[in-house]
């Protein structure tokens, strides 16, 4: 099985920092976003490689995920074994790319890679969206598994006041994922199977509050329908649209997530109360993070 990243965005909710610099290359700690998201999506044991969609304004990108054998070996002259096996690390990931060469949709860029995909299930995780437990497509497929290879989605409860934002889900709660006991319908590990997807609908006219998430496991008949997608909104190729021409054809899950487990770095405030949120709580950064914020006065909210 394939995962598929889109990553041929301007990032220009980032400019000027992403002038030179692509908004999947910024970093969280230590390592760029977009290698947390291959990390997450090579995680399943049925996952052998992930293909990046990009456009050819990004060599950095490719660059990243080269092996770089003469740094490996400048730092490990100077004893930096650690830092090595890093670069070595993102350099030997099983990583392949694809060009989208106009700005025509997410669809759009999903279609680029049906040659990679051959008629198989495939991953697609949104490229701006960090999942540290890297366990939500494992739970996809397992809920995929439990019915008969099925298409499945990741969704999360939101506010009625902020359904507008989103892809909403019409369906019915049918089943729970092992583990979790009694949960109620908007709980992580409560399944619904899916009737239908509203884009951004009014709060009054959602037919609920569970909005899609970022991660999608689907079938190869989605593949195929996006070779004949007409634009949708904003004149765009919508994968949301072809998924919903699926379900005319064939079942479809959603698998409710806890909003909490990810975090959103598609605009600068996502990006930095990342950085932030996640220094806390990493063991190798806690203590300098929290002495640097203290040194500086502590942090208060103006």
């Amino acid at each position: 099985m394939k995962a598929i990243i889109p990553a041929a965005g301007l990032g220009t909710r980032f400019l000027p920092a992403t002038k030179c610099t692509p908004k999947e290359m910024l970093p969280v700690l230590d390592k760029p976003v977009i290698q947390y998201v291959v990390e997450e999506a090579l995680e399943p044991e049925e996952v052998d490689g992930a293909v990046i969609v990009t456009s050819p304004g990004k060599p950095e990108l490719l660059s990243y995920f080269q092996p770089d054998r003469s740094l490996e070996a400048l730092l490990r002259e100077r004893g930096k074994d650690g830092y090595a096996d890093a670069v070595a690390q993102a350099g030997d990931m099983p990583v392949d790319f694809r060009y989208q060469y106009e700005p025509k949709g997410l669809g759009h860029a999903i279609r680029s890679v049906a040659d990679a995909v051959a008629g198989e299930s495939f991953l697609v995780l949104l490229g701006d969206y960090v999942v540290p437990s890297r366990d939500i497509c494992t739970r996809m497929l397992e809920v995929s598994r439990a019915h008969a290879g099925a298409s499945v989605i990741a969704v999360a409860p939101c506010s009625p006041a902020d359904v507008s934002r989103y892809g909403v889900i019409a369906g019915e709660r049918v089943d729970t994922l092992e583990g979790f006991g009694e949960v109620a319908d908007e709980e992580p590990g409560a399944v619904w199977r899916v009737s239908g997807l509203v884009e951004k609908p009014a709060a009054e006219e959602a037919p609920s509050n569970l909005y899609i998430v970022g991660r999608y496991l689907l079938s190869p008949l989605v593949m195929d329908l996006l070779a004949d997608q007409e634009p949708g909104k904003g004149g765009e190729i919508q994968l949301t649209d072809a998924m919903a021409r699926s379900l005319e054809r064939e079942a479809m899950y959603a698998v409710v997530i806890d909003p909490l487990s990810g975090y959103d770095t598609g605009t600068p405030s996502g990006w930095i109360a990342t950085n932030a949120l996640m220094a806390a709580s990493d063991p190798r950064f806690a203590d300098e993070f929290w002495e640097a914020v203290d040194g500086r006065g502590g942090l208060v909210r103006r």
